[in-house]
């Protein structure tokens, strides 16, 4: 399964890549992940609960990073075990460009399952997939955005920064 896709994000090319780098954002980013640590150097350990289907599995994994040139590009490489579910493993190149608002992410992704999961057909794997990495980017853009307009709506809501600001106490 293969998917690519393009974002604006409205924060400078230096901020998403030390986003993609951080593992507390990695944590927020990645949808149903419990558990991320480790560094860039040295890869992450990562543990994600999901659904897929009627199948539900907590993996157990390591991702990479890998080909890295600072506030431009990076390639994302993960495996993950799901006991008797199976085992998803994929890739991702991720690149950045200044843009008007700030930043424009593009992405080409890749996955594959093996497994109970991958008895569970292409289209229910490929929109899974593809909801994954969607959720994945949204939630990233989110973390570097802050809350969207509408969010804001309610004008009692305490103030969110995105997660530049609260680590520095600015926005």
């Amino acid at each position: 399964m293969k998917m690519s896709d393009t974002r604006q994000i409205a924060a400078a090319p230096a901020d998403v890549y030390a986003a993609l780098l951080n593992p507390e954002v990695l944590k927020a980013c990645v949808p149903g992940a419990t558990e991320v640590s480790g560094d860039s150097e040295n890869g992450f350990e990562a543990t994600v609960v999901q659904k897929v289907g009627p199948v539900k599995a907590t993996f157990k994994g390591q991702v990479t990073l890998s080909d890295m040139i600072e506030n431009e590009s990076l390639t994302i490489t993960g495996e993950g075990k799901g006991g008797a579910a199976g085992f998803a493993k994929g890739g991702a190149e991720v690149r950045m460009r200044p843009s008007e608002t700030g930043t424009e992410l593009s992405y080409d992704v890749e996955a594959k399952v093996g497994g109970k999961l991958a008895q569970l057909g292409s289209r229910i794997i490929d929109g899974f997939a593809k909801r994954m990495a969607d959720q994945f980017f949204t939630n990233l853009q989110d973390t570097l955005e802050g809350p969207s307009d509408e969010a804001e709506d309610d004008a009692d809501a305490p103030a969110k920064k995105g997660w530049l600001g609260r680590l520095t106490g600015k926005e």
